[in-house]
């Protein structure tokens, strides 16, 4: 059994460099695979490992400088969720794309998943979905607004767009573990929107608090790993990737005449050229020769 930590933590980085060798090293004595985002506002990431493994690269991140509050949320999989380690140096843990939106300055009010069903119910609240469009296609909460973004950098555009459908109502956003909202709703607060709330540990927290026969939620819950998505109690999902355009898809999909493993889906099959599909049939058998080297290997082993 994998243990999954997915986290964040905003606080000002400065010697990024460093930093980045020091996390990589840590990771790699502890045994760690998955994702580590570094940047000037902080850190973001989701990764996997052995229990012990986890708890040791968890306990020596709070040692860092500004990280003493670092939080984060476990789950777990039977199977490695990922095949390596990185950790990557960016300009932002959350790319939205404005440099004046603050977290650590201002955000909207935390609630709790046990408020958050009361609070979305409530006539004068619009809830709005912050994350990307694929994502809300296989699950979100009940009346909640898709603004069908294909990334987090065109939520401003979406809302100078469409702020005016909010006036006199309160905003509740919600994110798949609580990063986004942190920045959507410092956003709207700079834009003078004081009436704005999130969901305090995104949808994760709240399918694993919230028992199913009370959810407000609908679907499952797309992660960023090899689960692919999570429903009640963060049980694994039925879905998995089409690997030509990373978008969730169902068993039953990989019936459509426009599947192709590691090539195209129902979804995607239309967005790209046949060079394309070419160099994806290539990266495929590239993929598919590097496991059977594995087995072999394996197999010698024994």
């Amino acid at each position: 059994m994998f243990t999954i930590a997915a986290l964040y933590h905003f606080t000002p980085v400065s010697n990024l460099e460093d930093l980045q060798v020091i996390v990589r090293e840590k990771c790699e004595q502890f045994d760690i695979k998955g994702t580590l985002l570094l940047a000037p506002e902080g850190l973001n990431g989701t990764i996997a490992g052995s229990d012990s493994g986890i708890q040791g690269i968890l306990s020596f991140l709070k040692t860092l400088n500004g990280f003493a509050n670092l939080d984060w949320k476990i789950s777990h999989s039977p199977d490695a969720p990922f095949g390596k380690l990185k950790v990557r140096l960016k300009r932002e843990i959350v790319t939205m794309g404005q440099p004046d939106v603050d977290p650590l300055g201002a955000v909207g009010h935390y609630v709790e998943p046990s408020e958050w069903n009361e609070l979305i119910q409530s006539d004068d609240v619009v809830v709005i979905d912050t994350r990307n469009d694929y994502e809300v296609a296989i699950g979100t909460f009940d009346g909640a607004v898709d603004p069908k973004t294909n990334s987090f950098r065109e939520f401003p555009k979406w809302w100078e767009e469409n702020k005016q459908r909010f006036a006199n109502q309160r905003i509740a956003m919600f994110c798949t573990g609580g990063i986004r909202c942190e920045k959507s709703t410092s956003f709207l607060k700079s834009q003078g929107i004081d009436d704005v709330y999130h969901l305090k540990g995104g949808i994760l927290k709240y399918l694993e608090e919230i028992p199913e026969e009370e959810t407000t939620w609908n679907g499952e819950c797309f992660v960023f790993d090899g689960r692919v998505s999570v429903g009640h109690g963060l049980k694994i999902g039925p879905h998995q990737l089409c690997f030509g355009c990373r978008r969730p898809i169902l068993p039953e999909d990989v019936k459509h005449p426009s599947f192709e493993l590691g090539v195209s889906c129902h979804q995607c099959f239309d967005e790209t050229s046949e060079n394309d599909k070419a160099r994806f049939r290539e990266r495929q058998k590239q993929i598919e020769l590097e496991k059977t080297r594995k087995r072999k290997s394996q197999v010698k082993a024994i």
